[in-house]
């Protein structure tokens, strides 16, 4: 959390002379350290299973308490996680939702230890075990998942098809606009940077074809929140 707290922090910042494309980086990098900590709770959590399955101990069977226990810890923790996901998704925050899969993560493994009490109340002592290397499985695809997109969007890859498209059929919407000759798209943290070419008829004048420049400008950030800055060139056919 504290770690969302500092990656929040700094990409909210205004761009100054020394970062003129803004902070939003610190998002992804959140995310990126998140998602190891993620995949060592996963794997800490798969070790214990393994050495489980081989190492029998001296066990004393439960009482219902810690049961109740881990169901309540399951239903705060799963709470957690949807309340952090809904701001999230509310401020675009992909740190913020890597940290909301920590709440999960934690209902999960929460779930591993309702099922090896119960396993363990009915007589079952291996079923926490296998429940644990099930859910470290589970963990580290999630951690793959988080790491996978913090590095995306700190190598400015291409937005995905479905904002593409949008794109494209908002561009071509405008009056004056023929064609679109080139359209690319940078992921800048958890923003969107595009360069976009039009053709425009070559009879139009200056002050039109900026105008229709600046229509398409407009538009692709009126109607496409994630976009911080929109280059429009046009070239005359």
């Amino acid at each position: 959390a504290f770690v969302v707290m500092i990656g929040v922090f700094f990409s909210r910042k205004d761009a100054d002379k020394n970062n003129p494309y803004g902070y939003e980086r610190f998002e992804s990098i959140a995310s990126f350290i998140l998602a190891f900590v993620l995949a060592g709770t996963g794997l800490y959590i798969g070790y214990q299973g393994i050495v489980g399955l081989f190492v029998t101990k001296d066990f004393q069977v439960p009482t219902l308490f810690p049961l109740i226990v881990s169901i309540i810890t399951i239903l705060y923790k799963e709470g957690m996680y949807h309340y952090t996901k809904m701001v999230a998704v509310k401020i675009g925050s992909n740190s913020l939702m890597a940290e909301a899969w920590h709440h999960r993560t934690d209902a999960i493994a929460s779930i591993g230890g309702f099922i090896g009490i119960l396993g363990a109340i009915l007589g079952f002592l291996k079923l926490d075990v296998i429940a644990s290397i099930i859910i470290c499985l589970f963990i580290l695809k999630v951690a793959y998942d988080i790491f996978l997109d913090s590095i995306q969007k700190m190598i400015d890859h291409a937005c995905g098809d479905t904002v593409i498209n949008k794109m494209k059929s908002l561009i071509l919407s405008i009056d004056g606009v023929l064609g679109i000759d080139s359209l690319k798209t940078r992921m800048f943290g958890n923003r969107i940077y595009c360069d976009v070419e039009i053709s425009c008829h070559k009879n139009e004048n200056f002050e039109q074809a900026h105008s229709i420049a600046h229509q398409v400008h407009d538009t692709l950030e009126e109607n496409i929140s994630d976009i911080k800055h929109c280059m429009v060139h046009v070239n005359p056919k």
